[in-house]
């Protein structure tokens, strides 16, 4: 049998202000349970970060959550997790949570969300990893992230293969196929 596929989980701790996105986080959790792949996410029970666990739990999916012990009040820390992580910093928490995955997704979220996306593409693009990095660009939501990188890449700050490092996807349903194919 091959080793439990693991997903991580980049989004925000807060709602944000369109329902679509608390749905994209719901469609996602239950995604990762109903294809058989662990969840691993900050391990927050608030905003899309709380969604995403609650719908993987619901579905009996496998779950560990990673949190920092400065935020355990304000995340309000997931317990009913298969695994929960405290750690010491946020660096301690972006390194065990994608140690223990195998792909990388970003759903929206705000500076956090984005601090843990330029690390995992910072570390891609040195070489440190080949695992995938997928937006997840609920109703345009990364639009100007993408704008931004087309911008440091024509001003001459990364070589266009920045953009190879990253796959943008337009729903859940385009998320599960790319997950798939890369497990594949």
């Amino acid at each position: 049998m091959a080793p439990l596929k693991s997903v991580c989980i980049f989004c925000g701790s807060r709602p944000g202000t369109k329902p679509s996105y608390a749905q994209a986080a719901h469609d996602t959790g239950l995604l990762l349970a109903r294809d058989g792949w662990r969840l691993v996410y900050g391990a927050g029970d608030v905003g899309l970060m709380g969604e995403v666990a609650r719908a993987a739990k619901e579905a009996n999916g496998a779950t560990m959550g990673v949190i920092p012990v400065h935020l355990m009040g304000r995340e309000q820390g997931k317990r009913d997790l298969d695994q929960f992580v405290v750690t010491e910093n946020m660096h301690e928490r972006k390194k065990v949570m994608f140690m223990n995955s195998d792909a990388i997704v970003l759903l929206p979220g705000g500076a956090g969300s984005l601090d843990e996306f330029f690390e995992v593409l910072t570390w891609r693009q040195i070489g440190l990893h080949a695992k995938p990095i997928l937006l997840l660009d609920v109703d345009g939501y990364w639009q100007a992230l993408i704008s931004l990188m087309d911008h440091v890449i024509a001003e001459g700050f990364a070589d266009e293969s920045l953009r190879d490092y990253f796959s943008v996807v337009p729903d859940v349903p385009t998320l599960a196929a790319s997950l798939r194919a890369a497990f594949a």
